[in-house]
This record gives C-alpha cells, sequence and structure tokens, in this order.
C-alpha cells in the first residue's frame, strides 16, 4: 500500500490531506467546547444545527463548485480554498455569538464543499495505474480513521496544557501547511470541453451519476453506511454512558474499535480486489451493516449486562470493517465512470449525494436516540438500511461491463471521447459503464 507514496505528486497531496485532517479533528474538539462556553446546556443544539448546515452546504454547493472548478487551474484554486479555510479557522477564537458561529462554519464548509471533490477527482489523473490508484484511496481511508483516533487524543492533552481556544491555531496551521504541500507540486491539468457552460456541466455531472446503474447503486449504499455510521456517531456516547454506565475511556476504546475495523479493512481491501469485483466486495459490505444492526439489537435484549460491552465491542470493528468494505471500492467505482473531464463533476455528486444520506441519518439516530430504546433504534436503523441495501443489489447489474464502445463519427479525430489516457486514438468512444451525457438512455 504505502509504495505508492513514490510518486512525489502524491505523496505531497497525501501529507496535504493528512495535515488538513488532523486540524478538522483539533476544531471539532474546540468548536464544541466552544458552543459549551457561549450557550451553555444549549450547546448540543448549537452543535447539531452546525451539523446541518455543514451537510447542507455539501449537498448543495459540491456539484455547483465542480462545475466552476473547472475553470480555474487545479493547484491555484486548492491552494485560495485551503487560505480560506485557515483564514475562518483564525476567526473562531475570537467569536461570542452562536450566529457567528454558524456564519463560519458555513463558510468554512463552502470552502470544503469545492476542495474534497476538486482533490478527489485531481488523484486518479496522477496515479493512472489501477492498483496504485487503489492503493491510494485504501491509504486515504487509512488517514481518516488514523485522524479519528488521534486527534481527540491530541485535543484532549492541549486543552489542558493551553486552553481549548488555541487548538483553533492548530487548524489555522493544519490548512496552511496543506496549502504549502500543494504549491510544491505540479497537478496535470482538467481536461475540459471549453464551450460547454458551467451550469450544463453540472446537469451532466449529476446525470451521468443518476444514468450509471452501479452509480445508483452507490448511491443506495450510501444510506447502508450513514444509518450504521450515525448509530456510532450520534448514539454511541449515550449507549457507552448512560446505558451502560461507562467511563470517557471507554466511549474512546468503543470508537477505537470502529476505527480500527475500518483500518483493518483498509488494509485489506487492495488485495481483495485483486480476487473479487468490486460489486462483490461492496454489496457484501453493504448487506453486513444493516445485519449488524440487527444482529447487535438482538444481543442488546438477550445477553446479559456484563456480556454487553465486549459484543459491542466485535459489532462496532465489524462495522467499521464492513464500512470501509464499501467506502474504499468507491473512489475507483467513480473514477472508473466516467471520462477523465467529466470526474471532478461525478466526484462531486457523490460527494454531495452521501452526505445526503448523513443529512438523513443523524436527525433519525439522535431522535430516535432520545425517544426509543436501544433496541428499537437499532432496529428502525437495521430498517432504513436494509431496502438501501437490497436496493443497491437491484440496481447494479450482475454482468457489469467494464467498457462500452461507442462511435461517435460526427466527433473531431483529437476529441478526448476517442483518445485513450496515454494519447492512443481507438476511432471509438471508451467509457467504463458510464453514460456520456449526450448518450441516449439504455
Amino acid at each position: 500500500m504505502f509504495s505508492v507514496l513514490d510518486n512525489r505528486t502524491y505523496r505531497h497531496l497525501f501529507f496535504a490531506q493528512v495535515v488538513a485532517l488532523f486540524g478538522t479533528g483539533l476544531m471539532t474538539v474546540a468548536l464544541a467546547l466552544l458552543a459549551y462556553e457561549i450557550a451553555g446546556a444549549d450547546a448540543g443544539v448549537v452543535l447539531g444545527t452546525a451539523l446541518a448546515i455543514k451537510m447542507l452546504v455539501y449537498v448543495a454547493l459540491s456539484p455547483v463548485a465542480a462545475g466552476f472548478a473547472a475553470r480555474f487551474p487545479r493547484r491555484g484554486f486548492l491552494i485560495f480554498l485551503d487560505l480560506v479555510r485557515a483564514s475562518v479557522a483564525l476567526a473562531l477564537p475570537f467569536v461570542d455569538a452562536v450566529w457567528q458561529i454558524y456564519v463560519l462554519i458555513a463558510l468554512l464548509q463552502s470552502a470544503s464543499a469545492a476542495f474534497t471533490p476538486t482533490f478527489q477527482a485531481t488523484i486518479p489523473d496522477i496515479l493512472t495505474d489501477e492498483d496504485d490508484y487503489t492503493n491510494a484511496l485504501s491509504l486515504s481511508r487509512l488517514a481518516y480513521d488514523i485522524e479519528s483516533l488521534l486527534s481527540p487524543v491530541i485535543a484532549a492533552l492541549l486543552v489542558g496544557l493551553i486552553g481549548f481556544h488555541w487548538l483553533f491555531t492548530g487548524t489555522f496551521a493544519g490548512f496552511l501547511i496543506s496549502a504549502a504541500f500543494v504549491v510544491s507540486v505540479i497537478l496535470p491539468t482538467a481536461n475540459i470541453e471549453t464551450a460547454i457552460s458551467p451550469l450544463q456541466r453540472i446537469q451532466n455531472g449529476v446525470r451521468i451519476y443518476l444514468k450509471t446503474p452501479r452509480l445508483r447503486a452507490l448511491m443506495a449504499l450510501n444510506l447502508t453506511v450513514a444509518a450504521s455510521g450515525a448509530m456510532v456517531i450520534v448514539n454511541g456516547v449515550v449507549l457507552v454512558k448512560s446505558k451502560l454506565g461507562l467511563s470517557d475511556a471507554d466511549l474512546a476504546l468503543s470508537m477505537a474499535a470502529y476505527g480500527g475495523g475500518s483500518m483493518a479493512a483498509a488494509f485489506l481491501v487492495p488485495k481483495l480486489l485483486k480476487r473479487y469485483t468490486e460489486r462483490s466486495l461492496m454489496l457484501f459490505g453493504g448487506a453486513m451493516l444493516p445485519t449488524l444492526l440487527l444482529v447487535f439489537a438482538a444481543l442488546y435484549s438477550n445477553l446479559p449486562e456484563q456480556a454487553i460491552w465486549p459484543a459491542l465491542l466485535v459489532s462496532w470493528a465489524i462495522m467499521g470493517a464492513s464500512m470501509s468494505a464499501v467506502l474504499v471500492p468507491s473512489g475507483r467505482l467513480l473514477r472508473n465512470s466516467a471520462h477523465a473531464e467529466d470526474r471532478p463533476l461525478v466526484f462531486a455528486a457523490q460527494f454531495a449525494l452521501s452526505h445526503a444520506g448523513w443529512l438523513i441519518a443523524y436527525p433519525l439516530a439522535g431522535w430516535l436516540g432520545s425517544a426509543a430504546s436501544i433496541p428499537q433504534t437499532l432496529t428502525v436503523l437495521a430498517l432504513f438500511a436494509a431496502p438501501a441495501a437490497l436496493a443497491a443489489v437491484w440496481l447494479w447489474p450482475k454482468d457489469d461491463q467494464r467498457f462500452i464502445i461507442h462511435d461517435h463519427p460526427d466527433l473531431p479525430p483529437d476529441h478526448p471521447h476517442l483518445v485513450d489516457s496515454h494519447g492512443n486514438r481507438h476511432g471509438h468512444d471508451f467509457v467504463i459503464d458510464g453514460l456520456h451525457p449526450n448518450w441516449p438512455d439504455r
């Protein structure tokens, strides 16, 4: 997996991602403490609203930003967005009203909604070998998991030493260092058709996504991931501390089990994809998620109290692994479903649609956690996820073709749809099971 870091451009972008992730992790802890300082007992409402703003911005702005981003050089655009995020992070310690938190979070997440899909769509243009790209996806998943494990620990240590306001300085530094890493490399230019307007590009990206069967299946799998993940993220603290009466350290251990399972799967996925198709692996992971919710609901209701805790750790670990089985191959699936010039739009569509699932799952899990028992909450979330998993099986054809060839005699010889990534002309429009926006429905 780590051999992909031999590529200098990718290595610098990966480290840019890592430092930005850790900066964001510090901000998450600092923001919770800032909300408590300003709102007191209503801090949960403030954080819930800020999270809702984040998801709404992601859903609404990422496709729009991708449509216009292609008009700018990738490197300059990413640097600009990092600087915007750094500026917002620097302003957060000085807020003294709840509305100011909401405005600054909306600004920061707007920049992230443009940054992340652009960043993700750049990687396959750097790593053209499929095995290298798969390893990069696993490495990216690993970075997210390590950040989720280490950032709270580092933040807890720093809060005791310097106070939480200074954590925002770490976020500011993270975005600046990320920008510096991007400055240090030359990124491939996005290949676009200049005659197409940004609005038309946005429409084309969403249309490609929704007209590609396996991407419709991915949209359904996003819901299964959101339902199970929301149970862990939103109700994990209620389950561990309130229902089981355990400590903060035990809560950290439960999150470590979830992240550890995800990390273990991230290491295994590249090897598994050499033996199994994306369809097999991702549908298996998607089916496991609602199954695990139902199994843990049964265990919680029937096991003696002292056995529930180890059952939770095992369930959370397998759930994290199943989530990675869905998410790690998804980048490869997106890359293989669009031409290079359409990739930023398809990645942006995935970014928006996946967060739309979380926008539904977060409040559902929170409301159920406060109004119903743990087994009932688990069961309802499983019933939310199970139809999505079944829909993914139905939407994703068993005979999913890797290449679909179409003739376009009206296109000029140098049109990007007629030339592969190595510059070889084929005389056909090669696409990897994505539909060109001008093709008829099939």
